[in-house]
């Protein structure tokens, strides 16, 4: 793959770009305190802003290597971060990345996670020349996987009792979009 890092992307909505520090009180505020986002997660609520400050720390530090992809979706309206969206996983040996997201609960079923997720798959696809993206999510929260299908993505399959989050042990239903099940190619 080639990869070039966190870059800022554009969409209609939204502005995906590198947190920076003072991005945490947002992220506290907007998502990461909240125990309905974070309910099928596999990181607990923070229970103050230092936890934030750190974590966002620790990735604005990652932000020298060009493989790390963590991005702050910022709604334009508003002018600050609303959730984030990155690489959780990467094989490079096959050209794959593996997604993960969230988003405040305020902003959920306005369409906003699928642009983001959208562009993200655009963005690999077409700057660091994956060949898969993949994505799960936990059989018990099945809005995640319609974001997945709204972006293009195909259902592979639930595996039974193989993933862990803030509910335990769960099935996890994944996910994939192949270069070349793009319809713009």
């Amino acid at each position: 793959m080639n990869h070039c890092g966190t870059k800022t992307i554009e969409t209609k909505r939204l502005i995906l770009r590198q947190f920076k520090i003072e991005d945490a009180d947002p992220m506290f505020k907007n998502w990461a305190n909240d125990e309905e986002v974070t309910k099928f997660l596999t990181w607990p609520p923070h229970g103050n802003v230092d936890v934030t400050k750190n974590i966002v720390r620790q990735w604005v530090d990652s932000y020298k290597d060009e493989k790390y992809y963590q991005w702050a979706i910022v709604l334009k309206e508003i002018n600050e971060p609303i959730g984030s969206i990155s690489a959780v996983g990467m094989q490079d040996n096959i050209n794959m990345i593996h997604i993960g997201y969230c988003i405040g609960r305020a902003w959920w079923h306005q369409g906003i996670m699928t642009e983001a997720l959208k562009a993200v798959i655009d963005f690999f696809f077409d700057n660091v020349e994956a060949n898969r993206i993949e994505s799960r999510h936990d059989v018990n929260n099945p809005h995640s996987g319609m974001v997945m299908k709204k972006c293009g993505m195909k259902y592979e399959g639930t595996l039974r009792s193989s993933d862990i989050n803030n509910q335990g042990i769960n099935d996890s239903s994944w996910y994939a979009i192949l270069r070349s099940d793009r319809t713009d190619e």
